[in-house]
């Protein structure tokens, strides 16, 4: 699912944040998830590695919107624990932008009605 266009550095970071969100979801931050399993499906960097967009699979897929707000609201506390872990790495923590990942949602729907 990598982009031609992103370079070796912004995919191998992109991989680092991925797997670093997705522990701090399982450890730090299960509160902010609203009791739904959240994970991380992709993060899209930008080319000055400014900007992260995070894009997140909720289960179940009714809880997306709580989820988001929670996520919003406390952004802070995500980029704070993920600054912790890539403070070696990074020069700066990205700014990140949370967005639901519905491909699964539509996977599931497309499912449903081929087995009605």
């Amino acid at each position: 699912m990598s982009n031609e266009t992103e370079s070796t550095r912004q995919q191998k970071v992109a991989r680092q944040i991925q797997r670093d969100i997705g522990d701090i979801f399982s450890k730090e931050a299960a509160s902010l998830l609203c009791g739904a399993m959240v994970s991380v499906t992709l993060v899209r960097m930008s080319p000055d590695l400014e900007l992260a967009k995070v894009y997140l699979s909720v289960f179940p897929f009714e809880k997306h919107t709580a989820v988001m707000e929670s996520l919003e609201k406390n952004n802070w506390l995500v980029r704070k624990a993920l600054g912790t872990r890539v403070k070696h790495q990074l020069r700066h923590v990205p700014e990140l932008v949370f967005r639901v990942d519905d491909s699964l949602e539509y996977i599931s729907t497309i499912d449903k009605l081929l087995k009605e």
